[in-house]
């Protein structure tokens, strides 16, 4: 059953400027997080607003608002490039409380921009149809 769905949309620009501040990485984004933005080059601004994008459509999917800190949502990549989320902390026990089995992520590029898409799914009956 899905249990909360979340989009943001984050400027390429906008992270372009924000890494020039060495403070904001370590700010916003897992070790892990931070050694793939790190490792993209060219592309790490890119990298670094869908990362910040799905952070924040996570917390709308979850339907709390930015909580806790936004390092505890980590958007990282399967061998394959397939994006995924792993939860630390505030957000993991968030999760926890809501029975949410799976999170979701979808990322796209266009034009300077980067959006995300979050599905949070989880047990239980569906009660409207």
């Amino acid at each position: 059953m899905i249990l909360g769905v979340g989009i943001d949309l984050c400027t390429v620009d906008r992270m372009e400027e924000s890494l020039k501040d060495g403070r904001f990485l370590n700010r916003f984004f897992s070790p892990d997080e931070q050694a793939y933005i790190l490792s993209r080059g060219v592309f790490a601004a890119s990298s670094a607003a869908a990362g910040f994008a799905a952070k924040e459509a996570f917390f709308k999917a979850l339907g709390t608002g930015i909580a806790g800190e936004l390092y505890e949502v980590s958007l990282l990549h399967r061998e394959n490039g397939a994006p995924y989320i792993t939860l630390t902390g505030w957000a993991r026990a968030a999760v926890q409380a809501r029975d949410v089995s799976h999170v979701h992520v979808s990322l796209t590029h266009e034009m300077g921009l980067a959006a995300a898409f979050v599905v949070l799914e989880g047990g239980g009956e569906c009660t409207a149809y």
